[in-house]
């Protein structure tokens, strides 16, 4: 694969590839009689296909089993497929460090106590950094000896470096469980948030309940009270417009009551 197709694979939005040309009614043709007139079309060269289909026209120089679909059998088997030059897995699983060419210092197994590993990945990655420090701060090596190896500070940083690297594969391995954390705390609080809802809503029925019962109570000795009053003024001789009007009660009426509700709601 030269540079420009590895380019134009990774590019966020590719091209169609390049032998989606050769899709045509014609050649989809010639592979269906190439199936019909030899058993195992895949192990024949680009001669014998020609001799087979010799009687036809246009057979092209390449090999027409190209035009066959992805064998999903093969992808399950490998477990993997490869789309614009990124290798997918089937299952999605997040791939260890000794699966990515690293050198694994922790345990492979989820299940075993990781700690213990980390803690000492952690103290070497420390000793590491302070051994490093003095080989920099260390004079220069004399000139008249040759060095043998590598430097010494360089030996440090790739240790540094495959410490670092383990660090990072534990901390991945560990983001499903991140994951599943985050969603239950989120959930916990939403539930949290309804039951507070909830409860705010039920002590504000109880309370417009305990009005409205007020309220009934009220309505029932104020029409309680009427007749009682009107049949007292009947009893009482007239004396003049002016007093009946000022001894006569107010009556009580449901608008009154309902309006009464909403001014104290």
């Amino acid at each position: 694969m030269d540079d420009d197709q590895e380019a134009e694979l990774r590019n966020p939005f590719p091209s169609p590839p390049s032998h989606y040309t050769n899709y045509t009614s014609h050649n989809l043709k010639l592979l269906s009689l190439l199936k019909e007139r030899h058993p195992s079309p895949s192990d024949l060269t680009e001669s014998a296909q020609k001799e087979i289909l010799s009687d036809q026209n246009d057979v092209p120089d390449w090999s027409l089993m190209s035009l066959e679909k992805p064998r999903v059998d093969w992808i399950l088997e490998e477990g993997q497929y490869s789309v614009f030059g990124d290798t997918w897995f089937v299952k999605e699983t997040i791939p260890s460090l000794s699966e990515l060419g690293g050198h694994q210092l922790y345990p492979a197994d989820p299940s075993v106590d990781r700690r213990p590993s980390l803690l000492s990945i952690l103290r070497s990655l420390l000793l590491t950094y302070s051994a490093l420090l003095s080989a920099l701060l260390s004079p220069p090596p004399s000139l008249a000896v040759p060095p043998t190896g590598p430097p010494e500070w360089q030996r440090h940083v790739e240790w540094i470096t495959v410490l670092a690297q383990n660090v990072m594969g534990a901390v991945n391995d560990l983001r499903p469980v991140q994951a599943r954390a985050n969603l239950e705390e989120m959930m916990r609080r939403q539930l949290e948030l309804r039951r507070e809802e909830t409860k705010t809503l039920h002590a504000k029925c109880d309370d417009l309940e305990a009005k409205l019962a007020e309220i009934r109570a009220s309505a029932r000795q104020s029409s309680s009270a009427t007749p009682l009053s009107r049949q007292h003024l009947d009893d009482q001789p007239m004396a003049s417009t002016v007093d009946n009007s000022s001894v006569a009660p107010s009556i009580t009426t449901v608008e009154d009551v309902l309006r009464w509700a909403e001014e104290i709601g």
